[in-house]
């Protein structure tokens, strides 16, 4: 793959809601998005999912701008890339900083299949026409925001119903949501607000058939997981642990999890995320993917992965409708009766819209391949 120049963009978009979890509220979204042109005259597309502040983990869009521009794209530029996998590679030598490494490596994963006229999920080995969807809903300002939101969704057809929970946020509108939708797929999201001194309180939860809950501790723990998923029913599902597949190795080996969320950005790419997917195929560790509330570009991404065959439980990977008035590709992502079609056509399958794109860019800066 010959690669003639990549143009960073730092781009701002207005979400149609504020989101709220446990460490935060977001109500616009800056993002890095990547250009990759080739000598061909192909352009491939990806985004990166830090955010403005290191309250996820320690990459920001400012951090990331500096490691793409001083770092990655000189490697990426002087590098053999034959193939994708070969971008994971040629990183490996600067330590960390996997948001900005998924960046560069997706755009060019994005390229390879626009290069090989195939659709960016077949490149990845997917194998399903569709996928089921699942929508995430923020912290409200009371239980029944919280549960009109939740029967909207419903109504939509969302096939699994997420909510972010904290201490003070957590059985009773946990309770109330069960006892106003007793069969749903119910998952609740702690977002590391919890610690090992709440195992009884966490107990409580039990008798609400929850589907998994999401990382109730820390950002960076393995250990104290595996202690609490022995003495708790409900699934445990790790997020901000696994960073590599050395990461989920050990947890499935130290028994800290029953299910992963995989989110492309924190492992460092997608070569990355196939690894962990096969890993925990062969482990019978049920997968399912995240989201960063990615505009269209990145939301695609997120659908060419998911068509992998362990990915068993719905996503965070709502139509561009649930989080933006006017998104950035052509046509914007959709949903219908709670599934995503996988697009057929060359690389991610959406266009990105140049004009749109434009209107929503702060600044941007164009390397080019000497």
């Amino acid at each position: 793959m010959e690669f003639k120049s990549i143009l960073l963009r730092h781009v701002k978009m207005e979400l149609l809601n504020p989101f709220t979890t446990s460490v935060g509220t977001e109500a616009d979204k800056d993002f890095i998005l990547v250009e990759v042109k080739s000598k061909s005259g192909l352009s491939g597309w990806a985004e990166s999912v830090s955010i403005m502040e290191p309250i996820y983990n320690e990459e920001t869009v400012q951090t990331n701008w500096h490691i793409m521009s001083d770092h990655l794209i000189p490697i990426l530029f002087e590098a053999d890339i034959r193939h994708p996998d070969d971008v994971s590679e040629a990183f490996r030598k600067i330590r960390g900083n996997f948001n900005a490494k998924a960046a560069l490596e997706g755009a060019v994963w994005d390229l390879y299949a626009r290069e090989n006229g195939i659709s960016l999920a077949k490149a990845l080995g997917g194998v399903k026409d569709r996928i089921e969807v699942g929508v995430s809903v923020g912290i409200q300002e009371s239980e029944a925001s919280m549960l009109k939101q939740i029967e909207g969704y419903i109504k939509e057809g969302y096939k699994r119903i997420k909510v972010k929970i904290k201490p003070g946020w957590d059985v009773h509108i946990l309770k109330a949501i069960r006892t106003q939708f007793p069969d749903i797929q119910l998952m609740a999201d702690a977002n590391c607000a919890y610690t090992l001194k709440d195992v009884e309180h966490l107990k409580k939860l039990e008798e609400f058939n929850l589907t998994m809950i999401e990382q109730p501790l820390d950002h960076d723990d393995i250990i104290d997981h595996a202690k609490l998923q022995s003495q708790l029913e409900i699934p445990i599902c790790l997020d901000e642990s696994i960073h590599t597949f050395e990461d989920a190795r050990k947890a499935i080996e130290l028994e800290s999890c029953k299910i992963i969320n995989l989110k492309i950005g924190r492992v460092g790419g997608l070569t990355e995320s196939r690894k962990i997917h096969d890993l925990c195929e062969a482990n019978n560790i049920p997968m399912w993917c995240g989201g960063m509330l990615e505009a269209g570009i990145g939301r695609a991404h997120n659908i060419a992965i998911t068509a992998l065959s362990n990915f068993t439980i719905p996503g965070d990977t709502a139509p561009s409708s649930h989080y933006w008035k006017q998104d950035i590709i052509d046509p914007e992502v959709s949903m219908e009766d709670g599934y995503i079609i996988i697009p057929e056509e060359a690389g991610i399958g959406f266009e990105p819209n140049r004009s749109k794109i434009e209107e929503v860019t702060l600044y941007s800066k164009n390397f080019f391949n000497q």
